[in-house]
């Protein structure tokens, strides 16, 4: 019976679909990190005090980049390119979701709509993250080779999801809320979109490297549209809500280091 659970099992099995998924991962936080990074040195003056928040965001993206590539150093393995078509950060980006690139590699500083605007999709963004986050830790948080890691990146993809929504409530409070609405709306919608298509590329070069028959790939593939339409039609109102999180300040200290993997 194909689960979630099942599924990755097979994946981590195999030094191939290992590399790939630990290559995608890596990719993808790194690519997070230089964005928040940016962000944090970009932020206009009235809104500084939200830079160091900003920027432990950011280191914890790159932590995470290090942690995959970690996990592939310790079996031995080197990162592969990352397949264009499953690049989901790059994808988020050419589809308008996060500040564009060309922006934030200029001087410029930012402007106070802008840092809305990166609060809201990274709202966006990062229920996604905690998720599939949540959803490796359920089943694989006391795995001998990637519990901790699952562990400590789920708990950080947390924090960040509480992060952005107390700050978008603090904003809203300041009189940004149909702005907010606004963009978190088209963020999922497009965000969806892009997830489904990067999910069925993933699949698709995992089916080829794991030798998996017609009739499973199909299966996998009905499955991830089956998610989509539900998400079309109705899940993607998880990702607009917003509440007071129990993690108050969450990103409000320094980031902590990666583990070491020997």
């Amino acid at each position: 019976m194909l689960s979630a659970k099942s599924l990755f099992q097979e994946i981590l099995a195999n030094d191939e679909s290992f590399r790939l998924f630990c290559s995608i991962a890596a990719s993808g936080e790194s690519q997070g990190g230089w964005e928040n990074a940016r962000i944090a040195a970009l932020v206009p003056p009235s809104e500084r005090a939200l830079a160091p928040k900003i920027s432990r965001h950011g280191a914890d993206e790159d932590k995470h980049g290090r942690i995959f590539n970690a996990l592939l150093k310790k079996r031995g393995l080197e990162p592969v390119p990352v397949p264009p078509e499953t690049d989901y950060t790059m994808l988020l980006e050419r589809h308008g979701i996060g500040l564009a690139h060309d922006k934030l590699k200029s001087d410029q500083p930012l402007t106070l709509q802008d840092i809305v605007t990166y609060l809201a999709h990274s709202r966006v963004t990062e229920q996604r993250a905690s998720e599939q986050m949540e959803l490796l830790r359920r089943h694989f948080a006391d795995h001998p080779d990637i519990g901790r890691a699952v562990r400590m990146i789920s708990g950080d993809e947390d924090n960040h999801l509480a992060y952005c929504h107390e700050e978008l409530l603090r904003y809203a409070a300041r009189g940004h809320g149909r702005a907010i609405q606004r963009t978190l709306r088209e963020s999922a919608l497009a965000e969806i979109r892009i997830y489904r298509d990067v999910s069925l590329a993933v699949m698709d070069h995992m089916g080829r490297i794991l030798g998996w028959s017609r009739p499973k790939a199909a299966v996998l593939a009905a499955g991830i549209h089956a998610v989509y339409a539900w998400e079309r039609i109705a899940g993607w109102r998880r990702m607009v809500s917003l509440s007071m999180p129990e993690r108050r300040d969450a990103l409000g200290g320094p980031a902590t280091s990666a583990p070491e993997f020997a």
